[in-house]
């Protein structure tokens, strides 16, 4: 992967054919993953959780350079949003899927409200993969999308998802029986989990500001957690000025890895260590990477909106 990446720094790509490979493989893996899936992280291992990526790809190679390229040894978990925005998104997503080829019980991936046809059509990944490859390597990379899990359970004590709650009662068994090999719907429990997010303005919740999905409140994630016997959850979605965020009493997390977000936002980018087995969570933030030649948005549509 590295030689990928290095070719990638240079404003090159890799060849259709090894592309091609990388997706195939990695849809064969993410084929026979559950809705759900349980991660063991071993006693006095760490495991580090990205956030946004959002195709900037110098920030995500910045990721590995100072907390070490995915291994064995080094796990990665990274929630959603790997594309769109950022004019990279090819490159970032080849490589995080090459990773999860690479270490398949080491490296996940996380379907963000982003990793969507409605989304990109909009926000650029579109328009992109097809001017970088084709609109069958779009097709392909989109039927991926759907294959994508949409939680993680970290040693059955953190809860990772992209969005966030839904407003109902919710065990994982629940989750876990989610038909998500299709298009986000417009409502009910995966479309929360993708397009949800926290509020300090209500204890319970209340409709969301996007149109879709919900702002949940304390209560609710109170009583998620104390349902599914869980310390806290882990989120995304949502540009933090800090590149993190800890709300409803520590037990709502958001992180958030696109550094001076649409290269205008200005914000850090962070990521979290969870050292076993007290999975205490550590923040690192860092700031971004200038070495892009082609900026934000170029291949948006230019009806789009920030809305993340």
């Amino acid at each position: 992967m590295k030689e990928a990446i290095e070719t990638f720094k240079k404003d090159k790509l890799i060849h259709k054919k090894y592309a091609y490979k990388i997706i195939s493989e990695a849809q064969k893996l993410f084929r026979a993953l559950p809705t759900l899936v349980d991660v063991t992280i071993p006693e006095n291992k760490k495991f580090t959780v990205c956030g946004d990526i959002h195709g900037q790809f110098f920030d995500l190679v910045n990721i590995f350079e100072i907390n070490g390229y995915p291994s064995t040894d080094n796990p990665y978990l990274f929630n959603g949003d790997f594309v769109d925005r950022g004019s990279y998104s090819v490159e970032c997503i080849l490589t995080l899927l090459g990773f999860k080829v690479l270490f398949p019980d080491h490296f996940h991936m996380t379907r963000g409200n982003h990793e969507s046809q409605e989304m990109n059509q909009i926000y650029g990944f579109e328009s992109e993969v097809k001017s970088k490859y084709s609109s069958l390597m779009y097709d392909f990379l989109s039927e991926t999308f759907e294959m994508l899990p949409l939680c993680y359970c970290l040693n059955k004590k953190v809860l990772v998802m992209h969005g966030g709650l839904p407003k109902e009662e919710v065990s994982l068994n629940e989750i876990r029986k989610i038909d998500r090999f299709r298009k986000p719907p417009s409502g009910g429990l995966m479309c929360d989990l993708l397009w949800s997010d926290p509020t300090k303005m209500v204890d319970n919740w209340t409709e969301s500001k996007r149109g879709v999905g919900i702002q949940f409140g304390v209560n609710i994630t109170e009583r998620f957690c104390k349902m599914n016997n869980l310390d806290y959850i882990i989120r995304s979605h949502e540009v933090k000025m800090q590149g993190y965020d800890l709300m409803h009493n520590d037990k709502c997390i958001t992180i958030f890895s696109a550094p001076n977000y649409c290269g205008t936002i200005g914000n850090l980018g962070a990521y979290i260590i969870l050292n076993s087995p007290d999975l205490k969570p550590e923040f690192y933030t860092f700031q971004a990477e200038s070495s892009a030649k082609i900026k934000p948005m170029a291949y948006a549509s230019k009806l789009f909106s920030y809305m993340t």
